[in-house]
């Protein structure tokens, strides 16, 4: 079904909410842009809502923004996590099965993109591939068990950059130690993070659990993303795109993965993002999706060396 014919010519949109009462979402990277933005729509609407962020000084301060935007009573709270060290992630996911009952959604949000120089992780890995991919498959493999008790959503949140690089996975050299490039890094590390995504989906199907997954992206949105990690040269082109029509929002860029964690009746094998121009802006619905994106040979691979480089192995 097209987007028009699914959700008009608007796209979806927040107003399709309804109240989300009862509800928790866990968010990773939600101090600030899209994440902080998601934490909004949920709060909004009655939802609780759990920050996985790095910096408890930005988080403090997010959460004391949204406390006063929805009142003291607002159901938000943080667990330290920085995706870029794999204990840090297995001890905030400790945490939240200890504190966090249920999970509706975890939305894996946070990123580091256009790195200037190759830089490598404490666990010896590419630094946006450690962050972006290795950091979400165990949050996501240790948080599964409690998402599927709630017959759950793992939302997550790639981007249009996977196809700017090799369009498949670089198995020889994953950490760059040749011809190390900030962009064809980038891509690499969104790319397998679709891939781990559809390769979940497949082995859920398998299984018969009750977990649903879904992939989208923010389009062309005005995040700190490229501010947080970008070169000089990256941040200056972006902070100019960003006065033209080509960028959203941080607000609407959070549609997409408020959809995906609430919309019932979406497909899985499908990327959901902008529709419109080049789909880095206008209404949300499906957009284009690569098929190399989702070739298998290459997703049971990656899921393989995903386990064996992390040392986790997922029970499903």
């Amino acid at each position: 079904m097209s987007t028009e014919k699914k959700f008009g010519t608007q796209g979806w949109t927040p107003e399709r909410l309804g109240s989300l009462a009862g509800k928790t979402y866990v968010i990773t990277g939600a101090n600030s842009g899209v994440g902080f933005e998601a934490s909004r729509m949920f709060l909004s609407k009655g939802a609780s809502v759990v920050m996985m962020n790095r910096n408890p000084d930005k988080s403090a301060a997010a959460i004391a923004t949204l406390k006063q935007e929805f009142g003291n009573d607002a159901a938000v709270i943080f667990v330290r996590m920085d995706l870029a060290v794999l204990d840090s992630v297995q001890e905030a996911a400790a945490e939240i099965i200890e504190k966090v009952p249920y999970i509706d959604a975890l939305i894996c949000n946070a990123a580091i993109a256009q790195v200037p120089t190759r830089k490598l992780t404490v666990d010896g890995f590419e630094s946006q591939l450690g962050t972006n991919h290795y950091g979400h498959f165990v949050l996501c493999g240790m948080l599964f068990d409690r998402i599927e008790q709630s017959q759950g959503r793992i939302v997550v949140v790639a981007s249009l950059g996977y196809k700017m690089g090799l369009r498949t996975i670089q198995f020889d050299d994953m950490n760059w130690d040749e011809n190390y490039s900030a962009n064809p890094a980038y891509s690499q590390s969104k790319l397998a993070q679709m891939m781990f995504a559809y390769e979940l989906q497949d082995r859920i199907k398998v299984a018969n659990k009750g977990v649903e997954v879904y992939v989208c992206h923010p389009g062309s949105s005005k995040t700190s993303l490229i501010e947080t990690s970008g070169s000089i040269v990256t941040k200056i082109i972006f902070r100019l795109m960003a006065m033209s029509p080509m960028v959203q929002s941080a607000e609407k860029g959070a549609y997409p993965e408020v959809m995906c964690a609430t919309e019932d009746g979406l497909e899985q094998r499908a990327l959901y993002g902008p529709t419109g121009r080049m789909e880095w802006v206008g209404p949300v619905g499906k957009g284009t999706l690569e098929p190399y994106a989702y070739d298998k040979t290459v997703m049971t691979q990656l899921w393989e060396r995903s386990e064996k480089e992390t040392d986790f192995q997922w029970s499903i």
